[in-house]
């Protein structure tokens, strides 16, 4: 894989789920990793900008052969009943070049509860709504923000990863605003 777009949180969001994909067809993606929560905004947050599921739904079942997902704390059965993709699995491991990619949504496994890692891999995880590249003795973790609720004056965002480097992108722009190679 060449390229790979990650991004976290959508939340049912059709205003930035538009801009996340206009994003992967300009950068020429070759897959799309959503590390959950994809149509329901939840009961913590308010009402996202355009927040309008059906619109959602259609977006990423237009490309569903090139994504891949992990369940978010928001994520249900009746979303998969939508969605022609699966979205059902916990985690997923990838291997990104060289290096092992622990994909989860973070509300179980994360920074500050992170698997047991054999040594050099990455902990990439959502949920918190906070852009993170954090390093650690035996893994980095990496959180690419949220695409539509974004947390802690953060920007909208989503990650790129390319040739072993991550790229934080904001969406409203298209600035590259933090990177990191491992």
């Amino acid at each position: 894989m060449k390229k790979l777009l990650i991004a976290s949180d959508i939340h049912g969001s059709a205003r930035w789920c538009e801009d996340l994909m206009n994003l992967f067809v300009r950068e020429g993606a070759e897959r799309l990793l959503l590390l959950g929560d994809i149509l329901y905004h939840g009961p913590r947050n308010d009402l996202p900008e355009r927040y309008a599921p059906k619109s959602v739904i259609s977006m990423l079942n237009d490309v569903r052969n090139c994504i891949l997902c992990v369940r978010g704390n928001c994520d249900g059965e009746v979303d998969q009943m939508v969605l022609e993709f699966p979205i059902m699995a916990e985690y997923a491991l990838l291997m990104l070049g060289r290096d092992m990619v622990y994909a989860t949504h973070g509300h179980h496994y994360n920074e500050e509860n992170p698997l047991s890692f054999a040594g050099g891999g990455v902990l990439l995880y959502g949920h918190t709504h906070v852009p993170v590249c954090s390093r650690h003795e035996r893994f980095t973790a990496m959180n690419p923000g949220s695409v539509s609720l974004p947390k802690q004056n953060s920007p909208h965002s989503c990650m790129m990863w390319e040739e072993g480097t991550f790229r934080w992108i904001n969406l409203e722009d298209g600035s590259i605003y933090r990177e990191c190679t491992l």
